[in-house]
Order: C-alpha cells, then structure tokens, then sequence
C-alpha cells in the first residue's frame, strides 16, 4: 500500500474542528473540487450524492462542498442527514460517480469531517486521498474549472431515506420478523435518527426510541455508541430484551443483552462469525479485525477453528482486506461491522439486522448468544498531546514498552498510536491481570506526557 504524509486526511477522511482549518468552508470547497475532478467522467451525466449528519456546522460545509463540485461541472445531488452507510448505499444505486458525508462521526459537536466514497460505495483509498492533496497544495484546482455554461446543478433526492430503509429491510431474512421482541434504539441524535427507528419499526419491533431528537447541537451528548449505559439503563428499566446504540452517522454500533451487559464490536463479530461458520457461511472461515481488536476474540474464534486477521486500525483497511482475500465478515471493536455480502462499508443498523437474526434464528437470548466469550482485561489512556512525535524519537518510551511486552509474554500486548482525526495519542494494553496492564499502562503515559502531552 503507498503511504504518504498527510496533510488533511486521516484514518477517515477529513476532519477537524468546524470553521476552523481544515475544516472551514475554504477547504472544504477545493475538497469539492478535488473529488469532482478525481472523478469526473468525459461524457454523460456526472454526478456526487452529498449527505450529513445533524451538526449544525453541516450546513456550512455541505454547502461549500457543493459549490466546489458545481465549479467542476458536476451535479450534486442532495440527500440531506442520512447515515454514512446510506450514502455509499445511494451513490452506488443511483450510479453516481462519487459520495461525500458531512460528519464527524462520533465527535463531539464542536468538529466535523467529510468522508468520501466511490461510485461503487466504497472508501477511496490513499492513493486518491494522496491525489486530492495534490490537487489542492499544488494549486491546480482553478485550471479544471469549467466555463460558466457548464457548470453543474445542485438538487434534492427526497427519496433516498426510503431507498435506504428498504435496501436494510431487504438484508432482514424476509422468512423471520421482529414481532414480540422489544428493543431500545439509541440514535445519538445523530444521522440515523429517523432511518434507524423506521427500519425497525416496519419489521415489527416493539420499539423504544431515544435520542432522536436533533437540534443540531446535541449529536452525541450523553447518548449513543460513546454512551451505552444510557442503552443500558433503558434496557432495565423496561424490561426490554435488546438495545441498539448508533454514533453520530451511524455507521457504528454498540449493543447490549437483556440483562443490561454491554457488547462492543468485538462481541457482536464474535456472535455473527460463529453463526455464519455453523451455517457454512464464513467466506475461508476467516474474520478480519484491527490492532485495536480484543485478545479475547482472537482467541475465542481460534478455539472454534476460526482465523482471524488484523489490519491497520479503520474500518477502511479492514474492508481492503477483506476485498482483497475474498473474506466477507470483519470489523472493529469501536462497533464499525462490515459483511460485506450486504454492504460496502461498516453500518450499524445493518449489524444490528444480522445480529437480531442470528437471535431469531437460534431462538436463544443474546446473553446466551453472548455467553462463550469473554474479553481480556484491556486498559486505554487517552493523551491529549502538542505534537505527533514519532515514537521512535522517545527513547525512554520504546525501551518501556518493549520491557512490558517482555513481561506480557504471549498473555498480553502493547499498542500505542495517535488518533487520526484528533491529537490524541492512545496506549492500549492487554493481559491477564487487571492491576498489571493498569500499572503498566499508566506508566507508558506518564513517560509520553512528558515529552508531548498537553
């Protein structure tokens, strides 16, 4: 795979804080231009689906978005808040050329981000993103633009929720339904807002909906992925048999049983990969997770004679693999899950059709589902830092890391690496004894503050 330095893109497209660089409507309109050119076809129509989440600085960038596409001779097609997912969805189903989501995803409010999709759904790879920057640092956007007699057209597609509704109802075995089971769904006040409680609703759920009421400030506010126990807490409360959380475009998602006990993307891989290997439905009877993937997965999956691969952490990399060896189950466990018989990238609500037929199918409750597998303990610090510094160039930091990799032994794992859509540098270790990784993980920190924290 080629690497280049980025300057604006990150694991998962572009992001930073709204209004401000590179996430101001200066940016965000040579980012316009550059996908328009990237992808813009000699003759026809050309087109570029633009969704986005609820943020109210979405009203900015989609905007600025579609002048720089319209600047290029092409036509934006306007879908409005709809889930990332339902954007590769429609830009592969009304044969655009290119999707583009407004979002920050599970951000807080403050920032934002575009994501950017082929005409066949899926994330453009870092040799486009590498081509875009190009584009833009070079200053060779402004020789592109069209005469005034062509330049493109900006409309709204007002049925692309429905499309979208109905593409996920269609992943639902039409032979099951949902009637008798009652399910909290906590939408974030996100993207997924309405689509999410629609879908679920019209396969007969008995159904409990939170967080979806957007006001363009309370995208993932003590709701959603980043916070289940309020999924939980709903759960309990009503006695309900499954909850359903989504994070700000939801293409993520974070469950829990019925008896309140949260399950990540880890858990709900683990579930789905066991179906799908007794059914004879794991493609090479492999599973695709991260760096970031729990030992415990790794493990689970090995003993039920299930391969499991990592990649580099984002969803993105995991579907390159995926697409590259044929496999057609993986994901992450941060709740980004990608069958890629049904999807071209990671969609929650998606993830939560497969996993509630699993728990039709089995006539089984998703604690029992859930009940052979368990996580190793897993300690995460979150540093705030000035500057990403290579690791490398921390002497004292590498020689701690691999003194505790000595310690972990083949029970355990070190990983430390920034963010890439904030400044932040994350330590993750895993092992067998709580106390341990907590002491171990602490002590990476410390080191790293020091030479970098805030």
């Amino acid at each position: 795979m080629t690497t280049f330095n980025r300057q604006l893109f990150g694991t998962d497209g572009v992001r930073g804080i709204a209004n401000s660089y590179p996430m101001n409507a200066s940016m965000a309109m040579k980012l316009g231009q550059a996908i328009a050119h990237v992808f813009k076809k000699a003759a026809g129509l050309n087109r570029i689906v633009v969704g986005k989440d609820t943020r109210l600085s979405g009203y900015v960038i989609e905007s600025a978005l579609v002048s720089g596409i319209c600047s290029m001779g092409m036509d934006a097609m306007l879908v409005g808040p709809l889930p990332s997912p339902g954007i590769a969805f429609i830009a592969n189903s009304m044969r655009a050329h290119a999707g583009v989501m407004v979002s920050a995803s599970h951000n807080p409010v403050e920032y934002n981000g575009i994501k950017f999709f082929d005409q066949n759904g899926f994330k453009i790879p870092d040799e486009t993103e590498s081509y875009m920057e190009k584009l833009i640092f070079d200053d060779q956007l402004d020789e592109h633009c069209v005469a005034p007699e062509n330049m493109g057209k900006a409309y709204r597609i007002d049925d692309a929720s429905g499309r979208y509704i109905q593409y996920l109802k269609n992943t639902f075995p039409d032979y099951l339904s949902l009637d008798g089971l009652k399910i909290v769904l906590d939408c974030a006040n996100g993207a997924g807002y309405k689509v999410a409680p629609d879908v679920f609703t019209e396969l007969g759920a008995n159904l409990i909906s939170t967080a979806i009421e957007p006001n363009g400030v309370n995208i993932n506010v003590d709701s959603g992925a980043l916070h289940p126990n309020r999924m939980a807490k709903l759960v309990k409360d009503h006695g309900a048999d499954i909850g359903i959380a989504l994070d700000g475009d939801a293409d993520r998602i974070i469950m829990c049983d019925e008896k309140a006990n949260v399950i990540d993307g880890d858990g709900i891989l683990a579930i789905c990969a066991n179906h799908l290997f007794i059914k004879g439905n794991l493609a090479h009877n492999t599973v695709v997770g991260t760096h970031m993937s729990n030992m415990g997965l790794e493990h689970y999956l090995l003993q039920k004679g299930i391969h499991f691969e990592r990649t580099r952490v984002g969803d993105r990399y995991v579907m390159e693999r995926m697409r590259e060896k044929g496999y057609n189950l993986g994901g992450e466990n941060s709740g980004h899950i990608i069958f890629l018989h049904h999807t071209t990238s990671g969609d929650g609500t998606l993830a939560a059709l497969r996993v509630l037929s699993v728990l039709c199918q089995s006539k089984k409750r998703l604690s029992e589902l859930n009940s052979g597998f368990a996580l190793f303990p897993q300690v995460i610090k979150n540093i705030f830092v000035m500057e990403k510094k290579p690791l490398d160039d921390m002497s004292d930091v590498r020689e701690c890391i691999t003194d505790i990799e000595n310690k972990l032994g083949t029970t355990g794992r070190v990983l430390v690496r920034y963010s890439g859509t904030e400044n932040i540098l994350r330590v993750m270790v895993e092992g067998q004894q709580e106390n341990d990784i907590e002491q171990y993980a602490t002590c990476i920190a410390k080191l790293i503050k020091a030479h970098i924290g805030k």
